[in-house]
């Protein structure tokens, strides 16, 4: 029986702070551990929509784990060990101010800003005559400040220079960083016949090193083609079949929610919310090319509890 994790309220031994953000459950131990529990909660227009999706946090935590692994050798990052499906336990860093959003191609804000007539996104030189979803030169980092709250707002390498953000040592180190993990990323999707469009990356610093954290190539944080259908449906200029979470923002356009004041937040029938678990169980299959197994569903909240606690009295 499907028993989606809305959320969690654990006190872990050695526990000093809780955070709920929009999907995850994130809670710190004895100043050193990261405990980050992936809900089953989805938001879409910075809001958490009213119902759970069945094993998206699986989803989520398990392509995050799969990509963490694979590209430890790019760069250090937080993860220490996954006891759970739903889990990631990691080092405490602390995170850079920004995002770095690499885009290989003129798609999503991106290319809302270009239509617009901006030639210069995030400060970064962008050509004439370029249309949606069209290939980049090649890929550019437009990076965002990671806000607290609200949304996170476009800036220019410069301006985080400027404003120390980021001291320009670490900056080139993060530029670095990225463009490599992206490259990893788009060879890595290649093989499993999609297109790595854009995604993001959070870094944080232990002492004077940079760690990758949070979460990697993930649906929620990248957008990705279908290879083989890519070249056709832009010559005819036809939408672009895309894996990850649009087809809930989609979805909920089309029934007249936008996250916008005075707007009415659809009912997610249990129809369409089976279409949403199934949708990202296949975006698992497909990023990963490993068969999704599920996790035990009854009483999820005694089996994470259970894991982690192994974990702390291993590792304390």
């Amino acid at each position: 029986m499907e028993n989606p994790l809305l959320q969690t309220r654990f006190n872990f031994p050695g526990q000093t702070h809780f955070y709920q953000g929009k999907v995850r459950d994130v809670y710190t131990i004895d100043s050193q551990f990261l405990v980050m529990i992936a809900s089953d909660r989805i938001s879409a227009f910075d809001v958490v929509l009213p119902k759970a999706i069945p094993y998206k946090g699986q989803v989520l935590n398990q392509i995050a784990g799969y990509f963490l692994d694979a590209t430890a050798d790019i760069v250090p990052n937080w993860k220490l060990a996954s006891p759970d499906p739903v889990v990631t336990i990691g080092r405490l860093c602390k995170p850079f101010h920004v995002e770095m959003i690499v885009r290989a191609y003129l798609s999503g804000s991106a290319w809302r800003t270009y239509k617009n007539g901006e030639r210069r996104i995030c400060g970064v030189q962008v050509p004439d005559g370029l249309r949606e979803h069209q290939k980049l030169p090649q890929p550019i980092i437009t990076p965002t400040t990671k806000a607290a709250e609200g949304h996170d707002e476009d800036i220019s390498r410069e301006e985080i220079l400027k404003q120390g953000i980021v001291s320009e040592a670490d900056y080139v180190g993060l530029e670095d960083y990225s463009r490599k993990l992206f490259a990893k990323g788009t060879e890595m999707a290649a093989k499993q016949g999609l297109i790595l469009v854009d995604t993001k990356y959070e870094f944080g610093k232990v002492g004077d090193e940079i760690l990758l954290i949070d979460e990697i190539h993930t649906p929620d944080s990248s957008r990705y083609f279908m290879a083989d259908e890519y070249a056709e449906r832009f010559e005819k200029g036809a939408v672009q079949k895309q894996l990850s979470k649009e087809f809930v923002r989609e979805w909920l356009m089309e029934n007249g929610f936008q996250g916008l004041e005075g707007q009415q937040m659809p009912e997610m029938t249990a129809d369409f919310v089976a279409q949403v678990s199934t949708r990202y169980i296949e975006l698992f299959e497909l990023v990963t090319g490993q068969k999704f197994v599920p996790a035990p569903q009854e009483n999820p909240t005694t089996r994470i509890e259970k894991s982690v606690l192994q974990f702390l009295k291993s590792n304390l």
